[in-house]
């Protein structure tokens, strides 16, 4: 097994090696933070897009279908029920605007959705936690010099 630089767990690594560590760490964290406030932005956009879809599908079909779904729906109203015609033109354009309604609904729904999206927030108030925790973070306490001047013997390697 080993550390995610390549040495061995439990071996004894020099300050540069830390360093490195440490600093290639950094870089993939604020690289994963940027990463998710990415993927929550677009999600956030997709609602918004589907809720604008939805406004926009409301609006064709209260244009477009609404002089035929009005003659078809009227005159088979009329035929149903024998009811004065100008009646089931009443009762089709209400059907219209009925589907209109819900499709609208669906719109604010959505778009709502949309606002409420908080990814970018999230992200940054993440990320602050973060650098509270690394400004509170304190190095390892190091053994105090012996008092008799002594100087330990300290292996160093050829290579």
């Amino acid at each position: 097994m080993s550390a995610p630089d390549g040495s061995p767990v439990g071996a004894e690594r020099s300050v540069g090696q830390l360093v490195a560590s440490a600093t290639a760490e950094m870089s993939a964290l604020v690289h994963d933070e940027i990463a998710l406030a990415k993927a929550q932005l677009r999600q956030d956009v997709k609602r918004g897009v589907i809720g604008g879809g939805a406004f926009t599908a409301a609006g064709a079909v209260l244009i477009f279908s609404l002089p035929m779904l009005s003659f078809a729906l009227a005159y088979g109203i009329r035929t149903w029920s024998e009811w004065n015609l100008a009646i089931c033109f009443l009762l089709s354009f209400a059907a219209n605007v009925v589907v209109a309604l819900v499709l609208t609904l669906i719109g604010v729904v959505f778009s709502k959705k949309a606002k409420k999206g908080q990814g970018p927030q999230k992200v940054a108030a993440s990320m602050k936690e973060t650098a509270g925790v690394l400004q509170n973070a304190k190095p390892h306490p190091r053994r105090p010099a012996p008092a008799d001047g002594a100087v330990e013997a300290v292996a160093r390697s050829t290579s």
